[in-house]
């Protein structure tokens, strides 16, 4: 079937639904508007099926949120008796209706849906799968997107995001669905059948926070320096506000101030150009907060709390925005070194990180004897490796993170936890402040000791069906010739990770990779450099990731800016 096929296809189809009817023949002579809404399904990417708020199959509405419920409901009824979800959503528009529409075809299946009553971080979905023993979760979230979007993630029995087979096996059961063809039920009498269950705080929000309170390392010190030490938090409108702010109070911080403005829910975002902490303009009211107060970190969540920015003040009192890979290091570097210095190390801690970020955790893994783990990018893969771990007993997991804001070092969850991040970058910045430090001052520390590590990310938007192609094209492009150098450093050897394959250039060799297949091409380099290229899993866009380094600090920026610059010539042919 082709787009204009499917667009007279929902016509026709949903002829008793006036509102979707009137926004769909508003688009009569927009061709390219209709190819685009309806020239594909909205499908399962690194984070599940995110999308553009709006009438057709490659949108988010009711009527694909209801199929992606209906094929995962088939899903889960072939492979276990009496399923159970658990079920989430952030701040988002639509966000709650989809939340219920989604509980509703569940329990029209038999499945028993277990719904948060009000919105929830993404960890705390995640947390709640594993400590309900459910079958699977959703969240109704595009985490960091603009406000046009939203999104639907699916999470196994094991709390993490559905790895590649489930998610094929879903998105084949999804396929085979006409766009009424879900079940459905009313809200009462999913009650009455005893399939609809709300679930609030006391039922899995004490139980996670008294666990994530267990995470603390030092935490006499914090309840020490908690007194004085002033943070100032952003929830960008999201679901973080209340089990941050949570928290840190119960961990003995207790000089908070959080942005008004950005205080409580707006699906609209009102405040920033995009609810996404990589964003420096996010931080523009927390700073002013910060500068206000005298605090001396600033930090910020996103919609559903799976990303975590910082900004610290430095010695001239201006403050500046670390990098995901920076917040990750000083997040990694506080916890190793102080196991060690409590003697609380284990002797097979193990670290995992994206393959794309920073190889500056390799040095601070080696220096702690600690062992670290590449994984493909997306959380899911963090969450693979540590049942991995805990299955075979070969290490213990002591941080995940990634370059994109993400980080954990909980068991209990299998997906990046904004809450967890927040306890942790307060307590090291309390930890520090306690030896006359700043987080400003230890990131210089790292360097000094571990070399200069510095890091590019260049996205292009290329959006609709034109954009598919032409990433698939630049990709296909690379793959059929890589190149032997960039920026003038050679390449060591080009990973193809949809292949499977290692190739090292200086002999020819080819050795298999340890990874699944996905559309990655990552080139390692002389002195340890990396360039990688891939389409995102979630956005319409091809990034393109650089990581150098060099003892010396200016040398390290002209390596960067000389690869970064070649690199980007090379992803444009």
């Amino acid at each position: 079937m082709n787009y204009r096929q499917a667009y007279e296809g929902w016509l026709h189809t949903l002829s008793d639904d006036p509102a979707t009817i009137a926004e769909l023949t508003a688009l009569s002579g927009n061709e390219k508007e209709i190819e685009d809404r309806f020239y594909t399904n909205l499908s399962f990417g690194t984070a599940g099926m995110r999308g553009i708020l709006g009438a057709g199959d490659n949108r988010m509405n009711v009527y694909t949120v209801r199929r992606a419920t209906q094929g995962l409901a088939n899903y889960l009824n072939a492979q276990t008796q009496n399923p159970s979800v658990v079920i989430a959503y952030d701040s988002r528009r639509m966000s709650p209706e989809f939340a219920m529409e989604t509980a509703l075809v569940l329990a029209a299946n038999g499945i028993h849906a277990k719904l948060f009553d009000a919105l929830r971080p993404v960890a705390l979905l995640s947390f709640g799968v594993r400590y309900l023993q459910a079958d699977a979760g959703v969240v109704i979230t595009a985490s960091h997107n603009p406000s046009q979007y939203n999104g639907y993630k699916v999470y196994g029995p094991d709390g993490a995001q559905i790895g590649p087979e489930p998610a094929e096996a879903v998105t084949a059961a999804i396929d085979a669905l006409g766009i009424l063809d879900a079940k459905h039920i009313s809200e009462e009498a999913a009650k009455a059948q005893g399939l609809l269950t709300i679930i609030g705080n006391a039922d899995v929000d004490d139980e996670y926070i008294r666990r994530v309170k267990t995470l603390s390392i030092n935490p006499a010190i914090v309840r020490e320096e908690g007194k004085t030490l002033k943070i100032v938090y952003t929830p960008i409108h999201g679901s973080g506000n209340v089990p941050v702010r949570r928290i840190l109070r119960e961990i003995g911080i207790t000089n908070v101030s959080v942005v008004k403005e950005q205080e409580m829910p707006d699906p609209d975002f009102s405040t920033v150009k995009v609810p996404n902490p990589e964003d420096p303009s996010a931080f523009t009211l927390a700073i002013a907060l910060a500068n206000e107060v005298g605090a001396e970190v600033c930090f910020a969540t996103d919609p559903d709390c799976d990303r975590l920015g910082v900004a610290v003040r430095e010695q001239s009192g201006e403050f500046r925005l670390l990098t995901g890979n920076q917040i990750g290091c000083l997040m990694l570097y506080y916890i190793l070194s102080s196991k060690k210095k409590n003697g609380t190390l284990p002797a097979n801690g193990a670290v995992v990180k994206s393959i794309v970020s920073t190889q500056l955790a390799k040095p601070i893994c080696d220096a702690h004897g600690v062992a670290l783990f590449d994984a493909l990018t997306g959380f899911k893969f963090i969450g693979e490796k540590i049942q991995q771990m805990e299955d075979t007993g070969s290490h213990t997991f002591l941080f995940g993170f990634e370059e994109s804001y993400g980080y954990l070092s909980s068991t209990f969850v299998r997906d990046k936890d904004g809450v967890n991040a927040s306890l942790l970058i307060a307590e090291a910045a309390a930890y520090y402040k306690s030896k006359g430090k700043t987080l400003a001052d230890v990131m210089q520390e790292i360097y000094e000791t571990y070399g200069y590590y510095l890091e590019s990310v260049v996205s292009t938007t290329m959006p609709g069906v034109d954009g598919l192609r032409l990433m698939a094209e630049s990709m296909e492009r690379i793959r059929r010739e890589p190149p032997r150098e960039i920026g003038g450093v050679a390449v060591q050897a080009v990973l193809d990770i949809q292949a499977g394959t290692k190739t090292t250039l200086a002999t020819g060799e080819v050795a298999p990779l340890p990874y699944s297949q996905s559309d990655v091409l990552y080139f390692a380099m002389d002195g340890g450099h990396f360039v990688c290229v891939r389409p995102s899993g979630t956005e319409p866009k091809i990034k393109l990731y650089v990581n150098v380094n060099h003892p010396v600090m200016a040398e390290a920026e002209k390596l960067l800016a000389a690869l970064t610059a070649d690199a980007e010539s090379i992803l444009k042919g």
